[in-house]
Formats: C-alpha cells, structure tokens, sequence
C-alpha cells in the first residue's frame, strides 16, 4: 500500500502544505485526493507569494478585476486572488468534509500576517475573510502570538473555524487549548451549537531543530542535534492527550464538541543531514494532522514506513529535554524568539508578495492604456 495513504491507518490525516492556481485548473488536487487520501490544504503568505508570483496563472483574474476596478489596491486584488483559490479548493475538498462529518476537508487561509500583534484587527479580519470565502470547511489561520490568543477564543465562540498557527513552546500549546475550549464554553453560555466548528494546533517542527541545532553547536554537544523538535513535540502530544481527557472537555464534547487536534507543520527536512521523512515517521499517531509539502509528500511516497510512533520513546524525549534545560540553553526562549522570527518571515513574504501583484498590475494597467 501506497505508504503516505497508509497513514490513515494510525489515526493521521495528511494534509498538503501548498496551494495555486494550477493546482486547482488541471486536476492535481482531486488527484491527490483519490491517490493518496488527501484531507486537507493549508496555505500561508509564503506559499501565495510563490504561487502568485511565478507564471502567468493569475495574469487574467487580476485583469477582470482592474477592468471593474482600475483603482485597487495590490492588497485589495491579492485577497480577491486568495479568496477565489480557497473558495475552488474548499469546494474540491466538499466530499472529504461531509464524508468525515467535518473533521477533515479544511483549507486554511490566513489573517493579514501583519496584525499578529493586534487583537481588534485580527478580530475583525477573521471575521471578515471567514464570510468573504463562505464556505463551511475554510479554516481561518491566526498566528499564537500573546495578541492572537484572544482572537481565537472570540472567534471560535462565534463559530468560526480556527487554524492556530506558528506554536512552538509547550506552554503556549496550553493557552491555545484553554482559548479553544473557552471559546466553545462562552458559545455554549450564549444558547449557541458548538458541533460544528473545528479548530487544529499547528505545532511547527522543522524550524525547532535548526535554531535548537545552531545552540548546540555552541556547546559543542552533537548528542542532542537533530532530536529536539521530535522530543518537544511527543510531550505536547501527551500533554495534549491529558488536556482533552479532563473533565473540562467532557462536558464541552458531550454537547458536541470536537478534539482540537494537533497539525504538525515545517515538517520539511531543513538540515540535508537528516532524513528527508524525518518529521513523518517520528510524529505518527492518532488524531494527529501532518501538513506536507509536494516533495516531501514524494519522499514520503517512495520511502516511508508507516508505524504509530508518536508514543514511544517518551522517557529519552523527556531526558533530551532535561539534557538541553543542563547545557543552559533556555527552550522558552528559544520558541519565543522562533514566534517572533516566524512573523518576520510571514510578513516579508506577504510584502514581496503584494510588490509582486503591484507590479503585475502596472504592466496590466499599461499593456491596456
């Protein structure tokens, strides 16, 4: 059995970590779908910035739209793109959400990368990208900065599904749960059905080990080099397991609710020294999601061996931990730091981006003078 489709075996959905244009038009994603039991599209600034900014797929979209409205703004005509790619996307993926009485069949897309830090706007941005796409099975992407958490806990209690985004720290993973939770309780309070809404953790994984790594080698320790993401994220995955056993979410799930499941994401092989199914075959388990990119989903294809993983090896995780906290290498501030960077990255993609559109709308608006 194809080795990536065999994941669904162990309680894992596969997700892809890419959206565009093409990939919509010429079949590949209802392909992807049927080939390897796909369940779900996420997308972020990055991925829109070398979707949009590579070929000519967009080219006739951006025209019709400054044919109606010469006077758009590159942001205004990028969300007109986005909105369109999500709402296509989302419809392919129509029968894996009815078909997993919506537990799978999202496609993820983002709030504005540069309202990380405010609550209000992100709020409102939330909202308003959320009934822009209007379909059930969009999930809308908000950032686990200390602003992004109350936006989450607002917006699940208005029924909105929520992709939290860039979690790094254990801790923080807690808080995102707590505002997942208090969010369907205030919705409960208001009279209102909490069935329907689902929201995933996206735990980043890959970006943990290269900055961990680089630490390490300044204490010349290669003992712990490449083991770190892994450790982190099987103790989040117990401490998961935990937070949705209590009796706090027994009350929230006998009124319907769903488990906030974990989405591994950077799930890419960064360092060529690793193995490129690394971040797959380490973090495989039950109601867990893992987010992959085309080559990885290749990778995964080709050389993958399937297991459930997810729960063994707990104690060396938790040694490796203590080893890291022994060489004074401090893991909060280690996440923190990869939080902030993680918005610097998302908000430099999303700027070349909407330089990207402004160009190709001056061409447009010239080519037609």
């Amino acid at each position: 059995m194809n080795p990536v489709l065999n994941l669904e075996k162990y309680g894992q959905s596969v997700w892809l970590d890419n959206i565009n244009r093409s990939l919509i038009k010429t079949g590949e994603l209802k392909n992807l779908i049927d080939a390897i039991g796909l369940k779900g599209v996420t997308s972020n600034p990055s991925i829109f910035q070398k979707a949009v900014s590579s070929g000519k797929d967009y080219d006739e979209q951006i025209k019709s739209l400054l044919g109606k409205n010469p006077e758009m703004t590159p942001a205004e005509l990028f969300e007109e793109l986005a909105v369109k790619d999500i709402q296509n996307a989302t419809d392919i993926l129509s029968p894996v959400y009815k078909k997993t009485n919506g537990v799978d069949g999202y496609v993820s897309i983002e709030v504005s990368p540069e309202l990380a830090y405010d609550t209000n706007t992100t709020i409102e941005d939330a909202r308003r990208l959320n009934k822009k796409v209007g379909r059930p099975n969009v999930m809308i992407k908000i950032p686990a900065t200390q602003e992004g958490i109350p936006a989450i806990k607002k917006m699940i209690s208005e029924g909105v599904n929520i992709n939290v985004t860039l979690i790094f720290s254990p801790t923080v993973y807690e808080q995102v749960v707590d505002a997942y939770m208090s969010g369907l309780e205030e919705r409960i309070a208001a009279g209102k059905e909490i069935s329907s809404i689902a929201s995933v953790a996206s735990f980043f994984i890959s970006r943990i080990d290269s900055m961990v790594d680089k630490e390490l080698d300044k204490k010349e320790n290669k003992d712990l080099k490449g083991k770190i993401a892994v450790a982190n994220a099987k103790l989040v995955y117990q401490k998961g397991k935990k937070l949705f056993a209590s009796e706090r979410f027994k009350k929230l799930e006998k009124k319907g609710a769903k488990i906030q499941r974990l989405l591994w994401a950077s799930t890419s092989t960064k360092n060529p020294e690793y193995s490129d199914t690394l971040y797959v075959e380490e973090l495989i388990g039950k109601n867990t999601i893992n987010t992959l990119p085309p080559a990885t989903i290749d990778a995964y294809k080709d050389h993958g061996k399937p297991a459930d993983r997810i729960e063994t090896g707990l104690k060396e995780a938790t040694d490796q931990m203590r080893k890291l906290e022994s060489l004074k290498i401090n893991f909060e501030d280690v996440t923190k730091r990869l939080t902030e960077e993680g918005v610097v990255l998302f908000v430099n993609s999303y700027k070349d981006l909407i330089g990207a559109i402004g160009s190709k709308k001056n061409s447009i608006l010239m080519e037609t003078a």
